[in-house]
């Protein structure tokens, strides 16, 4: 009776979702996740202009608080993707977020418009600025984690709820609407981040921070409306179970089952497998997590049917070896942090701001808005390496992308060296030319240095991080199964997410080192009298350094890897 009334439901679900789903919902989930992209993305470009002028705090503990703000948004994603996948369902957390960053970004705007929400300005005081009190501050930290929450729950779960709606076996096109589903999503967000770094900052920059930060709360209504009156079209799929905790699962049974001999249990029935599997025995590297899979007592762990009793206690072969990938991708994957620590660097914006950004004396380019710069050079290097690189490389290579992914990781790091490096010097050239102009105590003086000296850099970060992007998620999946695909994008949101926290660290220990004993920091709001310069450089050592690192990981990891992948997607075939 039991398995028929189970079998009723399952019909019953499948007859109320057959009505629900399909094309008709993706204008409601793609504007949502375009609007909420388009706010938040407008919000991060200027902030830092708006918390040293508004809040007064100086640009090294801007730049701090708005790195941990990054990592905490990145952070949040991973577990957004799991609540979502072990309790809440897509829809609840796509809702949950979307709301959330909608209060956030309410509570910001609030903040321009409520005096005793910021501290008073400047001029109203003659020694000196009034400090941001304990209640101002921890209304803005509030605004800034509701932002985090929204986007840690909607950005990991917007994507797989759209793909949910048009997942349908039977259709013969529907592999074919999935991927047009794809690149419809990635083009609305690309043209989302493009409007954000343009049209937002400028509306910023004319109109002022009271309408500039009304447009990304208005857009944020827009999206929690159109998300929601799309409900009732919806695929709402239950929670199954999240990865995350599979893995957790695994250290945790290995940890209790400690006192094993792994040498002593080497034989194929003792570890425990679904039956279909073509992973008999776990491999050899970290043998310490095969005590997971060792079925020490059947009766107690297994049930009559052959299943677990307690899935904390005894794990399968397969569990254990999504663990081991995970650790494998680790020291490749840590190779990629510094470079996006540079290329987070916030503190562009100070020279942008005393430089003259002209075009043909009609338009002033925003100082907030040269990120498209990187955006543009991503977007171009993409298709010349993809339509002219790839078929030129591969005659040579003999590889069916030009270059491995390793290789491509490689050369990414090479171009953020020079990057850093260019960084340096064109500063150091700024820095002097504003001293023999006078300026040194005048921060806000534009200098007769065109924009222009800034382009090449930008666009060598753009064309670094569009090789390390792809090469690392490539590299990530070729080593994890099928079913986990979609990890290797999180790994890399993992990474933007620790190397904001390296960012928020190396930015405070300058800050604090250099300014000892009276001295003026490096990083100081008046950039004229700093040396910005010297933290450039010191990004250009670390970068090398972190090359070199690269190559002993390569040399040492990843030759170990080659056939292991292949063995896991043949598993799953």
């Amino acid at each position: 009776m039991g398995n028929k009334s189970e079998q009723e439901e399952l019909l019953l679900n499948h007859s109320k979702n057959s009505r629900k789903g399909g094309l008709i919902t993706m204008p409601f989930i793609i504007v949502n996740e375009s609007c909420e992209k388009l706010a938040s993305y407008g919000l991060l470009p200027n902030m830092i202009i708006y918390l040293t002028t508004f809040y007064h705090m100086e640009a090294a503990s801007a730049s701090v608080l708005l790195a941990l703000w990054t990592a905490l948004s990145n952070g949040l994603g991973l577990f957004g993707a799991f609540l979502s996948d072990s309790y809440l369902g897509r829809f609840r957390a796509v809702a949950i977020g979307t709301i959330s960053s909608l209060i956030g970004m309410c509570i910001l705007w609030l903040t321009t418009i409520i005096p005793q929400l910021r501290p008073l300005p400047c001029g109203q005081y003659q020694h000196g600025c009034n400090g941001t009190t304990a209640a101002q501050l921890a209304i803005l930290l509030c605004s800034f984690g509701l932002i985090a929450i929204g986007t840690g729950f909607n950005r990991p779960c917007s994507i797989a709820f759209g793909a949910d709606q048009l997942e349908n076996k039977e259709n013969p096109d529907n592999e074919r609407l999935i991927d047009s589903y794809f690149n419809w999503y990635y083009a609305s967000v690309g043209v989302s981040l493009v409007l954000a770094v343009t049209v937002i900052v400028y509306i910023q920059d004319h109109f002022g921070w009271q309408i500039g930060f009304a447009v990304p709360a208005l857009l944020m209504i827009i999206s929690v409306s159109i998300f929601l009156i799309g409900s009732p079209l919806y695929i709402k799929a239950k929670a199954r179970g999240s990865l995350f905790t599979g893995l957790f699962q695994v250290a945790v049974a290995a940890f209790r089952k400690r006192h094993i001999n792994v040498q002593l249990n080497n034989n194929d029935d003792c570890y425990y497998r679904e039956p279909e599997s073509n992973l008999l025995e776990p491999s050899a590297d970290f043998r310490c997590l095969n005590r997971a899979c060792i079925i020490e007592d059947p009766h107690m762990e297994l049930k009559p049917d052959g299943k677990v009793s307690n899935p904390w206690n005894l794990c399968r072969v397969e569990q254990v070896e999504l663990l081991k990938c995970f650790l494998r991708v680790l020291p490749m994957w840590s190779t990629c942090l510094i470079l996006l620590v540079a290329i987070g660097q916030t503190f562009s914006i100070f020279q942008m701001m005393t430089m003259d950004r002209h075009v043909f004396s009609l338009f002033e380019i925003p100082a907030g808005s040269f990120g498209i710069i990187t955006l543009i050079a991503w977007t171009i290097w993409v298709a010349l390496y993809d339509r002219i690189l790839v078929p030129l490389l591969s005659r040579y290579t003999g590889h069916p992308t030009g270059l491995s992914p390793v290789s491509r990781m490689g050369i990414s790091l090479i171009l953020g060296c020079m990057a850093t490096a260019l960084q340096a010097i064109t500063e150091t050239i700024r820095r002097n030319k504003a001293i023999e102009a006078g300026f040194e105590d005048d921060p806000n003086a534009v200098l007769n240095m065109s924009w222009m000296w800034l382009v090449p850099q930008f666009a060598l970060y753009g064309v670094a991080e569009a090789f390390n992007v792809v090469g690392q998620i490539e590299f990530i999946y070729s080593l994890f199964p099928k079913s986990m695909s979609s990890f290797a994008s999180a790994m890399y949101t993992f990474g933007l997410a620790i190397a904001s926290l390296i960012s928020s660290f190396l930015v405070s220990m300058v800050d604090n080192v250099t300014s000892a004993g009276g001295n003026t920091s490096w990083l100081a709001s008046n950039i004229n009298r700093g040396h910005l310069d010297y933290f450039y450089w010191l990004l250009t050592f670390l970068s090398f350094i972190n090359l070199l690192y690269f190559m002993v990981v390569y040399r040492f990891t990843v030759h170990h890897h080659d056939g292991r992948n292949s063995l896991y997607h043949e598993a799953e075939e």
